[in-house]
């Protein structure tokens, strides 16, 4: 079984990842660094033993309109127009490492993450890309919006 290790996109060899969606494979290969550099988004890579990119997550910052949240959820927090949050704009693992739990594991790591930033996010909200993702994101504790059910929120 394979061990990882999570660290920021560098140097990283991407030209052999593959994940089976076209759309975060392509945006990999050709955005990520350039949203790097100009600071729209961190992403952080899952390197296994052997050196191979298994997966990867973006980060940058986000609002969330408070009357977009749950009554429950908005009773606990003072009534400012927007909530601030964390997006996890994309997340894809490998074919060869999926089925190992490494997207649950890179969700943890993007949770600890945003919890130890000095910039503070009150919550980590997701774009699940169909209903299959919007229940992996659920099973993960996340909850989706009424007004949206595959924009879904996770306290940090």
């Amino acid at each position: 079984m394979s061990r990882y290790v999570v660290e920021p996109l560098a140097g990283h060899d991407r030209a052999t990842f593959s994940s089976g969606s076209e759309s975060l494979d392509r945006h990999f290969y050709q955005q990520v660094t350039q949203d790097v550099r100009r600071r729209i988004a961190s992403c952080f890579v899952a390197v296994s033993d052997d050196g191979e990119l298994a997966g990867f997550y973006t980060l940058a910052a986000t609002s969330l309109a408070f009357d977009r949240l749950s009554a429950e959820r908005a009773s606990r927090l003072p009534r400012y127009p927007v909530v601030p949050g964390i997006l996890l704009g994309r997340l894809a693992v490998a074919k060869a490492h999926q089925g190992r739990r490494l997207g649950g594991a890179l969700v943890a790591d993007a949770l600890l993450r945003s919890a130890r930033t000095e910039i503070v996010g009150h919550i980590l909200v997701v774009d699940a890309i169909d209903d299959a993702a919007a229940r992996f994101y659920q099973h993960l504790g996340f909850e989706p919006l009424a007004d949206d059910r595959h924009r879904l929120i996770r306290p940090i």
